[in-house]
């Protein structure tokens, strides 16, 4: 009786005969089955994660490095607005055809392009990251809501510190970086600012506004970097740092 009970325990225990149950067969064939299909669904996800656009892209380096990214982001910006601010009133004047000969012959400005590119990166792009989430401190801290955020905010920047700062910096700095002293520096800021806030007042606050609104904090620069290109276009045109363009100023400042 005990070796038929051994012999009965071990024939249960015993994994052939396990495996010729159909119940135990069943049973793993469904798992096998479930493992199968998760891991064919794994593929195209893995698949599709490989392939990350250049939003998705952008994004982790946004994440990664924000200083550097929107630094990197503003030179390549405000060098383009250069190069349009160079050439497209060339091109205006071209299909002009009003037959002026004492027109100069176009000579694209390297160097003027290279000091965008410059202040885009080192100076415009990293204060504006920290100009964004001051901003944004502000408006928590005031205990802002609603409408009255995009308001409070472009009010802030427009009309109390940040507009006055940044165009003053961008004409100082072009000055200096064409190795002006800081008596002409001081003479151009005087000379352009005025006409360059009411230039920033009817471009910016609608621009602005909705960015403020719609578009998140960590986004907002990202929004006027590239809004800036019509924008460093618009400045370079009115204000190019060329020494004989300091009388040209002069006179589109009575228009």
């Amino acid at each position: 009786m005990a070796l038929y009970q051994r012999v009965g325990k071990s024939l249960l225990l015993s994994p052939r005969s396990a495996s010729s149950s159909p119940i135990v067969t069943a049973t793993s064939l469904a798992r096998r089955a479930r493992f199968l299909s998760t891991e064919a669904a794994a593929t195209p996800a893995s698949t599709t994660a490989k392939r990350k656009g250049f939003v998705e892209w952008y994004e982790g380096h946004l994440n990664a490095r924000p200083v550097l990214t929107k630094a990197i982001t503003g030179a390549c910006l405000w060098g383009l607005g250069d190069v349009v601010a160079q050439v497209v009133p060339t091109l205006i004047q071209d299909e002009d055809g009003d037959g002026d000969t004492t027109k100069k012959e176009f000579k694209y400005d390297i160097p003027r392009t290279a000091r965008a590119v410059t202040f885009g990166f080192v100076i415009h792009a990293p204060l504006s990251h920290l100009h964004f989430n001051l901003l944004e401190w502000m408006t928590v801290k005031g205990g802002f809501t609603g409408l009255s955020i995009p308001i409070f905010k472009t009010v802030m920047e427009q009309f109390v510190y940040w507009s006055w700062f940044s165009n003053s910096l961008y004409h100082g700095a072009m000055g200096a970086m064409q190795g002006k002293n800081l008596d002409e520096i001081q003479n151009r800021i005087k000379d352009v600012l005025w006409g360059t806030q009411l230039a920033q007042w009817k471009f910016w606050i609608p621009v602005q506004l909705l960015n403020f609104q719609f578009v998140p904090v960590r986004h907002q620069l990202n929004v006027v970097l590239l809004t800036s290109v019509v924008w460093t276009a618009l400045l370079s045109a009115w204000y190019p740092p060329e020494e004989e363009a300091e009388g040209e100023v002069s006179e589109e400042k009575k228009d």
